[in-house]
């Protein structure tokens, strides 16, 4: 059976009325939803540490400012904004604490409660609105009238009255404006990850890395080898995007048409897809979690040596002279801060 489709009529944001939401964490998911929400009418605090570069910025955005501890006392809504390696110790510290019957937490992802690094008390609810997309384009899409498409899931309800806030914060965030899809904690986490690794950031990025290094080392140019294996990339999903796999191949050439179908899978072959159920088995199984936390308790070692390594890569040195010379493309600048729970 189709899921359903949830929409604005679906929700109600009166749910909120008296309430006080926070959030706690000031990051790309965090901003997004208490910049929406409080333009939705929804009374939104920020939760942060003292000494937090974040602070001064919310504060300008018009937000009232409380310690995390604070902030949980005061509110009726707990959003967590954390990474998800840092939810055990802001969780432990300042949410358990101050966590009362009839209070609710909600997550944007659902690692933390799937994989239990926080055993939430029983009179609490907990849910998750998942927004299908990165912070920034949450609140650009909102900002102009349209919104993200987002994911909704129930994992307490003593309230009786879960779903219904799911559904209002999904509204006040505007997932309701392009549609929602109530889903669990167990298939969100799952899928999400396995996106990330498989295809969305770590199959695509060793794809392109991979192609430019083939072209790069048979003797072509790397301007050309970025051109073909990373620029042009945007053109393919986005066409994916609006129309599918089909709506893509009917827009491109005959000859581009049999490289996707005669060639592609004899690239990514049944041995690739023999890797992605392996990952996907440690995903199932908490391997890839227990990993992670590993990591981050270790303090990051071989995270920060691989992103230094990437950062290093020629393609990334050969988009930088070509994006300059390209005006259109939005520059980003990755060594520029980014606010999580700071």
């Amino acid at each position: 059976m189709p899921a359903k489709i949830y929409t604005d009529k679906d929700a109600d944001l009166g749910v909120f009325k008296d309430k006080t939401c926070a959030v706690i964490g000031f990051g790309s998911q965090g901003h997004a939803h208490a910049l929406n929400l409080k333009e939705s009418g929804v009374n939104v605090i920020i939760g942060l540490y003292a000494g937090s570069k974040s602070i001064p910025v919310a504060k300008d955005l018009g937000f009232e400012v409380f310690s995390a501890a604070e902030a949980v006392q005061k509110a009726d809504v707990i959003f967590v904004a954390v990474p998800d390696t840092k939810i055990p110790g802001v969780y432990n510290q300042d949410i358990a604490p101050h966590l009362k019957k009839g209070k609710t937490l909600l997550f944007s992802h659902g690692f933390a409660i799937h994989y239990k690094t926080i055993v939430p008390p029983a009179d609490v609810d907990v849910i998750l609105v998942a927004p299908k997309g990165p912070g920034h384009i949450v609140r650009r899409q909102f900002t102009e009238g349209k919104g993200v498409p987002a994911l909704i899931a129930i994992y307490q309800n003593p309230s009786k009255k879960a779903k219904k806030t799911a559904l209002a914060w999904a509204k006040g965030v505007g997932g309701t404006r392009a549609g929602v899809i109530e889903t669990d904690f167990k298939e969100e986490t799952e899928t999400d990850l396995f996106g990330e690794q498989t295809v969305l950031c770590g199959g695509a990025s060793a794809l392109v890395q991979a192609g430019f290094e083939v072209l790069v080392e048979a003797g072509y140019s790397p301007e050309m080898a970025y051109f073909e294996c990373l620029h042009e990339l945007k053109l393919i999903v986005d066409l994916m995007n609006e129309a599918g796999i089909a709506g893509m191949r009917f827009s491109i050439s005959e000859t581009a048409k049999w490289g996707d179908v005669h060639v592609g899978p004899k690239i990514i072959d049944a041995g690739v897809k023999k890797r992605m159920k392996a990952a996907l088995k440690d995903i199932q199984n908490g391997k890839f979690a227990k990993e992670w936390i590993k990591e981050y308790e270790s303090g990051y070692p071989v995270y920060n040596k691989l992103l230094k390594d990437g950062e290093a890569h020629p393609i990334e040195k050969t988009g930088a002279k070509l994006r300059a010379l390209m005006p259109w493309i939005k520059k980003r600048d990755i060594k520029g801060s980014q606010a999580s729970y700071k």
